[in-house]
């Protein structure tokens, strides 16, 4: 079992989504996304499998969370840098963001 020690040691910021591009080399239907999270951490990539549910047209500009603190994993030819949190949903993957315009950085606490 979790304990609440393994999750402070979570880094989950709020960033917004600078662009979105199909990834064409992913083996399973993926964008990669350019994530802006603010002066202290900057704009990180990531491999996100969101395509069902998401146009890259709708995702600029979108506000997510992202744990920002995992070593970055070589998807392909792609180095992805954060890991995009969303839910296992009957309609796909649907992206955590926050109900309301917030700053580029936040932490979840």
């Amino acid at each position: 079992m979790a304990v609440f020690k393994d999750f402070e040691k979570l880094d989950i910021r709020v960033g917004t989504v600078v662009s979105a591009n199909r990834f064409e080399k992913a083996k399973k239907p993926a964008y990669q996304l350019k994530i802006d999270f603010g002066e202290e951490i900057g704009i990180k990539k990531s491999s996100a499998q969101i395509t069902e549910c998401y146009s890259t047209e709708e995702l600029a500009g979108k506000q997510i969370l992202a744990v920002v603190n995992f070593p970055p994993r070589q998807i392909a030819d792609f180095m992805s840098e954060v890991l995009v949190l969303g839910t296992y949903s009957k309609q796909g993957v649907v992206l955590i963001t926050p109900d309301i315009k917030v700053q580029n950085g936040d932490k979840l606490g």
